[in-house]
């Protein structure tokens, strides 16, 4: 495989204004030049190579979307080198755009008061599209996705897994060789989800795209990503495999254990029993994230059973969400 992205040792720097507060502040902010430097980006590298899913995961802030804003061509980078499929994206934009789509934060590419097939013609005639491979695309989207209800259906109309799914398709539409995904789940329900995971997964084992993924939505990293790359601060903490990093964290176990009353309020009494380990709720359970090397599962269990009546019990590894979420606090060593 050849890489179609390589970032080396690349920083984005921003200068920030000292603001003042109240009126007179503001005031004397116009013509002001004090100045602070912020770095959203800190001599980051990493090479991906054509036909990966790169899931790109870091808190709120971590500098994500300022890597790929530099990626596609928006922002210039303050020092280092990016190349997208030979090109440098800020130098090259029109050619870079060709060969990119994207799908940003729910902004819609699509033509809101027109039905989705004219959006699909129009970006057919942006991108230069031959009739043959447009019947072609069209024709794939029919067999992996029931489109057709969709395709004479304004955009104004359609609801937002729907717009979604229209919005991921038009990015694909002109067989781009990498596209950037950022949270394209967000806000769905599980059908929706599931249905926009398979068609992702299908797209890229067809057209051998390259897909770059932010999410916080781990489900999406399960079923999507081979590789992840986390940043936070604006430096990398982590580039490889999620089973690979889930070595890092072998000791760790999640016990599960069901007990009468609020959840939630019980989960916090916990905590309080057991403060060196994670305590979260959901619905059924009360999970501890439990490190071995610091104390044995048996040993929380039993410790919580002489203050608890336990109705039901069980054990888990512990979960990608756990892993991501330790990372971000703890990092990698």
């Amino acid at each position: 495989m050849s890489s179609i992205i390589e970032i080396r040792n690349v920083t984005k720097e921003f200068k920030v204004l000292n603001r003042r507060e109240g009126l007179k502040g503001s005031i004397k902010d116009l013509f002001s030049r004090d100045y602070k430097t912020v770095t959203a980006v800190n001599n980051i590298s990493m090479s991906i190579e054509q036909g990966e899913i790169v899931g790109y995961l870091g808190p709120n802030g971590a500098g994500k979307s300022t890597t790929i804003k530099m990626m596609t061509g928006v922002l210039e980078p303050t020092s280092g080198e990016i190349l997208v499929d030979g090109n440098v994206p800020y130098k090259n934009r029109s050619k870079n755009a060709q060969n990119i789509g994207v799908v940003f934060g729910q902004r819609s590419q699509l033509w809101w008061a027109l039905p989705l097939i004219e959006s699909f013609r129009l970006l057919k005639d942006v991108y230069q599209i031959g009739d043959k491979q447009y019947d072609s695309i069209i024709e794939l989207y029919k067999s992996l996705v029931d489109i057709e209800p969709l395709l004479h259906k304004p955009v104004r109309q359609m609801s937002l897994g729907q717009r979604t799914l229209s919005d991921i398709l038009a990015a694909f539409l002109h067989d781009p060789k990498i596209v950037f995904l950022d949270e394209p789940t967000i806000g769905l329900d599980v059908s929706m989800k599931a249905k926009i995971r398979t068609l992702i997964n299908a797209l890229n084992k067809e057209k051998n795209t390259t897909v770059i993924l932010t999410t916080h939505d781990m489900g999406d990293v399960d079923a999507l990503c081979r590789r992840i790359v986390i940043i936070d601060k604006g430096k990398m903490l982590y580039d490889n495999d999620i089973e690979h990093l889930k070595s890092f964290f072998g000791s760790y176990r999640t016990l599960k254990i069901r007990v009468d009353g609020d959840l939630k309020k019980q989960s916090e009494v916990i905590q309080k029993e057991v403060p060196d380990f994670a305590v979260s709720a959901d619905d059924e359970w009360i999970s501890v994230l439990v490190d071995e090397d610091k104390k044995k599962v048996v040993d929380v269990l039993s410790q919580l059973q002489s203050s608890y009546s336990i109705k039901d019990m069980k054990l888990e590894e512990i979960s990608s969400e756990d892993v991501i979420r330790k990372i971000y606090e703890e990092g990698v060593e």
